[in-house]
């Protein structure tokens, strides 16, 4: 094995102690990504052609009402169930401005760093290699901050869900309630970048953090 280590001048995770209140996730992104998730969950749903019997038999025989399932409360409560656990699928890829730092999958530094500890090169991160997918503070922080948001404007998702379902759910929760006094620029960042094209994959590798690697013996 070969006996380098590995110093990084810059790590795409949120370990890094300086400056962390700064990269903590804003309300813009969290609301963002509370709605891609909400949205996502409910889509999935939305094709079923399910119906449900809601309501009780009465000894006077009258039947239990039929409702669609694609346009009941329980799709929602449902969609909404540990909806914000979603968020720990994300990385931080550091390399991106923004929101756009939040994404599912490996970002390109640590995909990096693990190509490179397989080819037998000693990385020290200050954290075991076990504990390198496990969600990092900025994405934690957002998972939680999620769970009260959704929590203070459950009503707000509700009104939306039965009657304003023509608006995107991003603008009627985000733009219209939860972002109302605040700054929204976050929502219109799109990515749009495509990591199948090799110009793209140029430009993620080109804004990648500088690593500085010694040879152990001079350290």
């Amino acid at each position: 094995m070969m006996d380098i280590l590995l110093f990084m001048l810059f790590f795409a995770g949120s370990f890094v102690q300086a400056d962390e209140d700064e990269r903590l996730p804003n309300k813009c992104e969290v609301c963002k990504f509370l709605t891609v998730e909400l949205q996502g969950a409910l889509d999935k749903s939305g094709r079923s052609k399910e119906v449900l019997e809601v309501g009780e038999v009465l000894d006077t025989g009258k039947r239990k009402r039929k409702i669609k399932y694609n346009t009941s409360e329980t799709r929602l409560t449902e969609a909404m169930d540990n909806i914000c656990e979603r968020i720990l699928q994300y990385s931080v890829h550091a390399e991106r401005p923004g929101s756009l730092r939040y994404a599912k999958g490996a970002s390109q530094t640590m995909t990096t760093l693990k190509n490179l500890v397989d080819k037998g090169v000693k990385v020290e991160l200050g954290l075991p290699y076990e504990l390198w997918d496990e969600p990092s503070v900025e994405v934690a922080d957002m998972k939680k901050q999620c769970e009260i948001m959704l929590e203070e404007y459950e009503e707000v998702v509700e009104d939306w869900y039965f009657h304003h379902q023509e608006q995107k759910l991003e603008k009627f929760l985000c733009g219209a309630h939860v972002l109302k006094d605040s700054d929204q620029e976050c929502l219109k960042e799109m990515w749009k970048g495509d990591v199948g094209t090799k110009g793209a994959q140029s430009q993620e590798v080109a804004s990648e953090p500088k690593v500085e690697m010694h040879d152990a013996g001079e350290l």
